[in-house]
């Protein structure tokens, strides 16, 4: 009986332990998922950083390119752009629950989301939320997702909620290896960020 009872446990713990790694994603590619999963765990502990780079984006009523500063603290981040389509630089800020987006010349506007408020001010449906998994090559835990791994068992491509995303390169830094180079296209946006300089920081650890 209690073999029994310890092989069952056995069975669900297994089970549980399968679920909880990776249930939400497809894997293809040539990478090793051992390795991808190494990998992932890794940068998943990575809670702060500071980038700097360019962001060129094709939208339906714009397009044109800038540069992009994104300060992540844990929760917190500070993005700002300077000089794309014409609108000069804005700023957005936040934590769950509020952000605040600063428009040179235009003034300042605040909402729950940073969806809600990109859309409603600039026009672009940008899942800033998922920005924030994407940008270190990961899929957002959140929502199902198909990857597929290069040569290196790192993101190649990544579909997830309507939208594609390619990794073109990636770059070391301090023992990381970082997106350099990504494509995100979605319904009505298309945007190439490229990386000149990370900074990764492990903060909540």
């Amino acid at each position: 009986m209690l073999l029994r009872h310890f092989i069952t446990f056995s069975l669900i713990a297994l089970l549980a332990g399968c679920a909880g790694f990776g249930s939400r994603e497809a894997l293809q590619g040539q990478g090793d998922p051992q390795q991808w999963r190494a990998h992932k765990e890794q940068l998943t502990q990575l809670d702060g950083w500071q980038i700097n780079g360019k962001v060129g984006i094709r939208a339906p009523r714009d397009s044109g390119s800038g540069t992009l500063f994104w300060l992540q603290r844990q929760d917190y981040y500070d993005i700002r752009l300077a000089g794309p389509l014409g609108r000069g630089a804005a700023r957005l800020t936040g934590r769950p629950g509020g952000v605040v987006l600063e428009v040179a010349n235009q003034g300042r506007y605040e909402a729950t989301s940073p969806e809600a408020l990109l859309e409603e001010q600039l026009g672009w449906k940008l899942p800033v939320s998922h920005l924030v998994w994407w940008v270190r090559g990961l899929p957002a835990p959140d929502s199902k997702s198909k990857l597929t791994l290069d040569g290196d068992s790192r993101l190649a491509g990544l579909e997830q909620d309507g939208w594609q995303v390619e990794y073109l390169s990636y770059a070391e830094q301090n023992g990381y290896w970082l997106p350099e180079r990504l494509k995100l296209h979605g319904k009505d946006l298309d945007v190439t960020l490229v990386v000149k300089d990370w900074q990764p920081r492990q903060l909540g650890h």
